[in-house]
């Protein structure tokens, strides 16, 4: 679909008229289009003038000129219309907060008066917080279409810059142009305050009760954390989501200015990356820095974090504990603060035990708590010094957290425009060389020392009593497409590989995703420039009207200088040594295919369908309990799935083969009766059956390969087909059994002597048709009449 009509498709019906008229620039620039075919390019200029001459005065501007006067009113008129609706909503929160603040006052009132009085000054009526809520749903709602708004005309001014370096190649503007957009307040500005003050109002209406804060000197977590990425076009709906069941966590319940934190953590290893590759290798005991790629048990991770903009004042050495989750154990993380100013001597061994516990009692911290301290201070001391630790990576990101506060049952964290740093600059000197623990703010940041991560990256982590379910909204999160989970993710794993290509051995499996890939192109190491004057003399001459313009520069110069022009590099000239040609993933899933929130309220989208309920494994879904954590996926898995596959094809070809082989070797010419039709009774019985096994083990084939691929936390193991089997198979026995029977109790009563008991005399009768055919039934009868001595031997013999 066309772009123009995409936007058209897409606008709000009541804001058509404030949108980019993008048809209206198209036109534009094919008006200049023709233009330039018909009086040439207007890209020259001479390098000199006179003041002396006069020139001919311009009737009408041109179309091109038109075009940028257009475009830039256009861009100017998003950026008013964004404001104005921004300013709206911001007043209609101011107009709700009051009302919703009464509602929770008249909630919460523990005196019965004072209950009564509250309530009604709430509103006088018994659904005031129900009315409450849906206006707050609104605002929301108001929001994201405000955001979508943004975002369809950020896409249309691309669009039409792109179309007009396409139709004008003489004239390029995108590169500027964009420049330019990235500063418009619309675009640059953030309005986050607006969805921080509808957490609150939520939070109200919901009646959220604060936790009690951990204020011992070390903390220790244990939480189940599964990451996920998020694309930048979702997180606003993402944000949305979260804060109608949790409130937007804030550090300073007094500040409204955003819903985001700034959070910087140094991550340490050693210059052989002896951490990093000790996880990726999966070695045992290895140390990492907040690792989550192919952890190995009781793995540690380390790293020195602060929070907020500008210079650190106390800051979290922590230490995470890694266990294998898929056991059904749980990680765990453990921290203690220093003043920053302790930091230096506590990596070079100066700063000791006795005067940490010193400074602790000083602070008035009990017993226990240092006793804590103490044990993890000392551990996290002697890995610092046995690895020979160093800062490595620096990740720098803002952090929307959503919890209730001091309350960690069920945590989530969005991180938004994430970086990774290396923390020693290439040129300059190291951290440890400068007596510093972090890098020195005063360096410039070179290209190929930072790498800019394009999508967000949420995590979900709960910490549930035994017993506890997680809720029920954090399965439709999990369910609505916006969230890609991206097993074991590690920011510092990430930055090291990216920016340390020359010291990796080996790195993870997203790097070849092709949503990263351009991201990593631009931190790639810088590369030797080709000839450029021999590809602007090729370019050149395969474009007449470009070395026509080319020649009379020099002409018109003083000095004529055969000079190739200079190229901003593209993506395109740009390699990095751990990428192939072509990316060969693809982790998140096409847009148009996101179910959204709207279709998982309503219950549609993954229902089961008829076969499903009729054949797929029974059973409630596995409830998440805090000592398992979601399915651990390998490639095994996949071929352990196939050959559950080849087994049960296995047993029905050996079923079909026994029933066809009956039917095939069957013969009753000469019988009558039920043994006539013995064989075919007992070839039809298991034919189905055999049948039925193919069909089935291929449904649960298909079944079973959707949910590993898609990693549901579901059962993946079939509790239905093998008993199943086996009660197709018992009833297809006992089918079998009774009908035989049922045909010997025949025999017997066909085979009774006659009540004459006088023989007729003469040569003796001649033997039975049926005797003399070779049939295997009519075999087994011979072998029972011999038995029972209603036969004679010769007249077998004869047969």
């Amino acid at each position: 679909m066309k772009f123009g009509k995409y936007l058209e498709k897409q606008a709000k019906e009541d804001w058509r008229s404030f949108y980019l008229d993008y048809k209206g620039l198209k036109d534009l620039i094919k008006e200049s289009a023709k233009e330039a075919e018909t009086q040439g390019p207007a890209a020259f200029s001479p390098r000199t003038t006179s003041l002396s001459i006069v020139r001919a005065a311009k009737t009408a501007d041109a179309a091109e000129e038109r075009f940028f006067q257009k475009l830039e009113a256009e861009v100017e008129k998003v950026g008013k219309f964004t404001q104005r609706v921004v300013a709206e909503l911001r007043q209609r929160l101011a107009n709700l907060q009051p009302k919703a603040d009464k509602a929770a006052a008249a909630a919460g009132a523990t005196d019965e008066k004072e209950r009564l009085m509250e309530a009604a000054a709430a509103a006088g009526a018994t659904d005031e917080k129900e009315r409450l809520m849906e206006e707050a749903k609104l605002i929301g709602e108001d929001y994201l279409q405000l955001e979508k708004y943004a975002n369809l005309n950020y896409m249309g001014v691309h669009k039409i810059l792109k179309k007009h370096d396409k139709l004008l190649p003489h004239s390029p503007c995108r590169q500027f142009y964009i420049a330019h957009l990235h500063q418009q307040p619309w675009v640059q500005g953030t309005y986050s305050d607006v969805l921080v003050h509808l957490s609150n109002c939520y939070s109200q209406l919901r009646g959220d009760q604060a936790g009690q804060k951990n204020e011992d000197a070390s903390q220790g977590f244990v939480r189940s954390t599964t990451k996920y990425w998020v694309r930048a076009e979702d997180v606003s709906n993402v944000k949305y989501h979260v804060l109608q069941h949790l409130p937007v966590f804030q550090f300073d319940k007094h500040d409204f200015s955003g819903d985001a934190q700034l959070i910087n953590s140094v991550y340490f290893d050693n210059e052989n990356l002896e951490l990093y590759h000790g996880r990726l290798d999966k070695k045992p005991n290895a140390i990492a820095l907040r690792i989550r790629l192919d952890k190995k048990p009781n793995a540690i991770a380390l790293r020195i974090r602060w929070y907020g903009p500008g210079e650190p004042k106390k800051v979290f050495i922590e230490r995470k504990t890694h266990r294998e989750s898929w056991k059904g154990e749980e990680s765990v993380k453990e921290r203690f603060t220093l003043d920053e100013d302790k930091v230096v001597p506590f990596l070079e061994m100066e700063y000791g035990l006795e005067q940490a516990v010193a400074d602790l009692r000083a602070a008035g911290k009990s017993e226990k708590e240092i006793e804590n301290f103490s044990t993890l201070f000392t551990e996290v001391r002697q890995q610092i010094d046995s690895k020979q630790l160093r800062p490595f990576i620096r990740t720098q990101y803002m952090r929307t957290a959503f919890q209730i506060p001091f309350d960690s049952t069920v945590r989530i964290s969005m991180d938004t425009n994430l970086c990774m740093i290396k923390e020693n600059p290439d040129e300059g000197p190291s951290c440890t060389l400068a007596g510093r623990w972090y890098r020195d703010p005063s360096l410039p940041i070179n290209r190929n020392e930072i790498t800019r991560f394009p999508h967000a990256v949420l995590e979900v982590k709960l910490s549930l009593g035994q017993g506890q379910e997680s809720p029920a909204w954090v399965q439709e999160l999990l369910e609505s497409g916006y969230l890609t989970e991206v097993h074991k993710f590690s920011k510092f794993i990430h930055g090291s590989c990216t920016l340390t290509p020359e010291l990796v051995q080996a790195v993870p499996y997203w790097v070849d995703d092709e949503s990263v890939r351009p991201s990593m192109l631009l931190s790639a190491p810088a590369v030797r420039p080709a000839d450029a004057a021999a590809a602007s003399s090729s370019a050149a001459a395969g474009n007449g009207q470009h070395v026509s313009v080319e020649v009379q520069e020099e002409l018109t110069s003083p000095v004529a200088v055969d000079k190739p022009r200079k190229r901003t590099p593209g993506l395109e000239d740009l390699s990095h040594p751990l990428l192939g040609d072509q990316p060969t993933l693809r982790l998140l899933p096409d847009p148009s295919k996101i179910k959204g929130f709207a279709k998982s309220l309503r219950g549609d989208g993954d229902a089961p369908g008829f076969w499903m309920k009729l054949l797929g494994p029974k059973g409630p879904p596995p409830v998440r309990q805090p000592g398992t954590t979601m399915m651990r996926i390998e490639p095994k898995t996949f071929f352990a799935n196939e050959r559950t596959f080849l087994s049960w094809l296995h047993m029905a070809v050996t079923l079909g083969s026994i029933a066809a082989a009956l039917l095939g070797f069957s013969n009753t010419k000469g019988q009558t009766g039920l043994s006539a039709h013995l064989v075919e009774i007992i070839a039809l019985i298991l034919l189905p059956v055999a049948i039925s096994m193919c069909g089935y083990a291929i449904f649960i084939f298909k079944w079973r390969s959707d949910m590993i691929a898609k990693k549901r936390p579901q059962h993946f193991d079939d509790r239905v087909g093998p008993l199943g089997l086996c009660a197709a198979v018992v009833t297809a026995l006992v089918a079998i059994l009774i009908v035989s029977f049922i045909d010997f109790i025949d025999f017997l009563e066909s085979t009774k002597p006659s009540p004459d008991p006088t023989p007729s005399p003469g040569p003796g009768p001649a033997p039975s048709p049926a005797l003399l055919m070779p049939n295997p039934a009519g075999g087994v009868q011979r072998l029972v009449e011999l038995a029972a001595g209603l036969t004679k031997p010769s007249l077998i013999q004869s047969s």
